[in-house]
């Protein structure tokens, strides 16, 4: 087969841990694409680079981090991006950078990013701002490439239900409520899946914390794995306290031919696709589904031309456990599968979960493994919001027949049913999910509640009353009755 010389292809991928700390995240990142380079097999790869697109980062502000990565890699760059925040933006930018390569937009690209906030934490918690670069207004700001996620809404933010590690857990009460399963069984099924992924992380010699941990170390609360919020423990929470940095490398074939890159480091993209569901949760049409997952990996196999069998190697997006069991469902992908675990890595609880560059270290993993594998097709999914943009990509060894193809269909997914959100609703309804917030000394702080009306709205309301905590905590309330106040506050009718 004659490859057309615009043709996209990864050519090297390189992963950091930061242990020692105190390295500001450009620098990881540098320290990720120069190990990207010796992967690809040519160091003169990075003085070629001519495009740097980099991940949103929160342990410090860039004003174009990636004319700094140019910089110090040593090469010409004429073009950077950055995205917003959004755990499905590593994806989306090798979507684009496939595509712009192809169309002779670009040669050579570099997708990175890197989070340094373990180090930011340690120095906050002391009131020290760390010396990192900082680059004065004369320096344009990096054009935005992927927009920020929205996640602010009156109905969430006015009641306090404003953080992943809160909004998850109700997906998860969903996930059991429609299981059938006790409070306990469903606990024990997914502290034996995070076991599995830890045991996938203990093997990851890039994982932040490569040790294998029990089902039972996972969902039992201690000094060290305390409530967050039910029913997750801290084992069961993405971790951020890491110091990561993750760089690709993306060519044409031309180039690639004339730096003398072996064949054998060639991995071509094969498809790439996007998809969002309602960026409101209250307006979702069931709080354990994703028709965005089901529409855009649907439509990732078929532009691949391969159906989920095919897929020799899997990396789902792992935040909470609930993005896993949710995306597997949609995916047809068993969970339980030893021949083909849902994780490369180990996930964001036990590889590492810089924010929101995780999946570009899945996505380097990944294309080491398909190079172990010649043939085999591995596909990443990308996830960001409260399980809410994503993004996926099929990979190969072997080149696509068609070409690299992308496709957005948001289109598909709007037109699906959604549930009319209420916010400032007075009266009563069915609790169809919950969740308690534990502070630091175990106890209970808070509780969240998704309410359906009697007409099939959705209301979500809170509550800090320490019998309703109690209830919530030590009984299953599926579809009891809630009478919830115009404040967004709620008690149990039976009170």
């Amino acid at each position: 087969m004659t490859l057309d010389p615009r043709t996209p292809i990864l050519v090297g991928g390189g992963q950091v841990n930061e242990r020692t700390g105190g390295v500001e995240p450009v620098d990881l990142i540098v320290a990720a694409a120069r190990a990207a380079a010796v992967e690809a097999g040519s160091p003169r790869l990075l003085e070629l680079v001519d495009s740097v697109r980099l991940i949103g980062m929160l342990s410090w502000r860039y004003r174009d981090p990636g004319a700094l990565v140019g910089e110090r890699i040593g090469a010409a760059v004429r073009h950077t991006g950055y995205t917003g925040s959004g755990g499905s933006g590593p994806q989306v930018l090798v979507n684009q950078a496939a595509e712009d390569i192809a169309a002779g937009r670009a040669d050579v690209v570099l997708v990175g990013g890197a989070e340094s906030w373990r180090t930011r934490m340690k120095l906050r918690s002391r009131g020290v701002r760390p010396e990192w670069t900082v680059q004065d207004d004369s320096v344009p700001p990096a054009e935005v490439l992927v927009p920020e996620v929205p996640m602010v809404f009156d109905g969430q933010s006015r009641i306090g239900l404003d953080r992943p590690a809160y909004v998850y857990p109700l997906f998860e009460q969903a996930l059991r409520i429609s299981s059938g399963r006790s409070e306990d069984e469903h606990r024990a099924a997914i502290g034996a899946l995070w076991s599995g992924f830890s045991k996938v992380a203990a093997t990851n010699p890039h994982a932040w914390t490569g040790r294998e941990y029990t089902a039972d170390e996972i969902i039992t609360p201690s000094e060290d794995n305390r409530w967050i919020s039910r029913p997750y423990t801290k084992l069961m929470n993405s971790n951020n306290m890491v110091e990561q940095g993750a760089a690709l490398l993306l060519c044409s074939v031309g180039v690639a031919t004339r730096l003398g890159i072996p064949r054998d480091n060639w991995v071509f993209p094969h498809a790439g696709t996007e998809a969002h569901d309602t960026y409101d949760i209250a307006e979702r049409e069931a709080l354990d589904r994703s028709p965005a997952i089901r529409l855009a990996g649907d439509r990732a196999l078929e532009l691949s031309g391969i159906g989920r069998d095919d897929l020799a190697h899997v990396d789902v997006y792992s935040c909470f456990p609930s993005a896993v069991q949710v995306a597997a469902a949609e995916l047809g992908l068993p969970l339980d599968d030893p021949g083909r675990p849902l994780t490369l890595t180990g996930g964001l609880t036990f590889a590492g979960g810089p924010w929101n560059n995780y999946s570009t270290h899945a996505i380097a993993t990944l294309a080491t493994r398909l190079r172990e594998a010649p043939g085999t097709y591995g596909l990443i999914t990308a996830n960001g919001g409260y399980l809410t943009k994503h993004a996926f990509g099929v990979y190969r060894t072997e080149p696509p027949r068609s070409g690299f193809r992308r496709q957005d269909v948001q289109a598909d997914v709007d037109a699906l049913p959604t549930t009319r959100a209420l916010t400032g609703y007075e009266g009563s309804g069915s609790i169809e999910s919950w969740t308690v917030v534990h502070g630091r000394d175990g106890a209970p702080e808070r509780g969240f509640v998704a309410v359906r009306t009697g007409s099939g709205e959705r209301t979500l309301a809170t509550t800090t009353e320490a019998g309703a905590l109690a209830r919530l905590v030590g009984v299953d309330v599926a579809r009891d009755t809630a009478v919830v106040a115009a404040d967004g506050t709620f008690r149990f009718a039976d009170d």
